[in-house]
């Protein structure tokens, strides 16, 4: 029972910590649109 609860606690941790991993890389991705189209504005005007 005892490996079981830790087995579980680890695989709870992971999934904690893709789910901010995931969210940190899709504001990268926000950031870098968001200065693509400023560039693209910037070029226009």
């Amino acid at each position: 029972m005892r490996k079981i609860l830790v087995l579980a606690a680890a695989a709870s941790a992971l999934l904690v910590s893709a789910c901010n991993t995931v969210a940190g890389i899709g504001r990268d991705v926000e950031a870098a649109g968001e200065a693509v189209a400023e560039t693209a504005e910037d070029v226009r005007n």
